[in-house]
């Protein structure tokens, strides 16, 4: 998917990225730990397969996902590659993270981030999880960001958060670029479609699209797989299942048809798919044909 010409614009800077891009939560070290090996591993299995899209953030692994792609973005790598990183979950030097949605906020937790991965700039760049910090995060961290905009410091702004809500209204209220949706736009869950995809389109507003896998139960449906960031229950097990059963009929692995499902949406930009090893960059990039048939039956279930 990456591979091909088919990019798309975010921002007025003439930024683009392709339909598919890494997300790097697993190799910091969500719900297991992650080698450096296999880390870097799987950093290269995603550029072989020609993703170019990094997307990262210090809350993943206490920025251990940061400095594990920045170790892997050589010069030549980061000529063409479009890397994105957030603020407002400030790293501490100890380790630890603080709720931070000011405008110094930003500041040190972008000069955290080049630190820690050892670049000299970020192309995108989103306010991270502001569920419970409109006020702040409205106020001072999106004109921070709005401002490091202007004076082409990064080349697009966002938001990137787990419910659509409030993503709808940094659309409508402010002049973001981009927001990133993670779980709410899946075969399992529909909730952006009702409001915030439409109200993206309208805007202008380019959408990636996270956690297509939701949290792995579309990935593999076994026992112990986990949805929305914890163990999933009988209910969504068995949907996932029987839609794992439509999809095994027509020769489809399930994580084909959940990756590629929100690209259907005219409104979608990108998917970033989080992998741990070089296997699930390979399963994630895998395009077998996809019958329309497939997609009919899936939206029943």
């Amino acid at each position: 998917m990456e591979g091909t010409p088919d990019r798309r614009p975010i921002g007025r800077g003439g930024l683009t990225v392709g339909r598919l891009g890494l997300g790097t939560a697993p190799i910091g070290g969500l719900f297991t730990a992650v080698g450096e090996d296999q880390a870097a591993a799987t950093l290269e299995a995603a550029w072989d397969a020609g993703l170019r899209y990094f997307d990262t953030a210090p809350h993943y692994g206490a920025g251990l996902a940061e400095r594990r792609l920045g170790a892997f973005l050589t010069p030549a790598r980061r000529a063409e590659a479009v890397v994105s990183t957030k603020v407002g979950r400030l790293l501490r030097p100890d380790g630890t993270q603080v709720r931070d949605y000011s405008r110094d906020g930003v500041y040190r937790s972008l000069a955290g981030s080049l630190e820690r991965t050892g670049l000299d700039a970020f192309d995108i760049l989103y306010i991270h999880d502001p569920d419970d910090h409109w006020a702040e995060a409205a106020g001072e961290a999106y004109p921070a960001l709005e401002r490091l905009r202007d004076e082409g410091a990064v080349k697009a702004i966002g938001v990137g958060m787990n419910q659509t809500r409030l993503l709808a209204r940094f659309v409508a209220e402010t002049d973001i670029d981009c927001v990133m949706v993670a779980g709410r736009y899946s075969l399992l869950d529909r909730e952006a479609a009702r409001d915030l995809l439409p109200r993206c389109r309208e805007r202008g507003v380019a959408v990636i699209v996270a956690g297509v896998f939701n949290s792995g139960v579309l990935a593999d449906p076994r026992p112990g797989a986990h949805f929305d960031y914890a163990p999933a229950g009988d209910a969504v097990l068995e949907r996932a299942r029987a839609m794992a059963r439509r999809c095994a009929a027509y020769g489809v692995p399930l994580g084909s048809a959940a990756v590629r499902y929100p690209l259907r949406h005219p409104a979608v930009t990108g998917v970033v798919v989080g992998a741990r090893t070089p296997a699930e960059v390979s399963a994630a990039t895998a395009a077998p044909p996809i019958p329309e048939a497939l997609w009919a039956e899936l939206e029943e279930l």
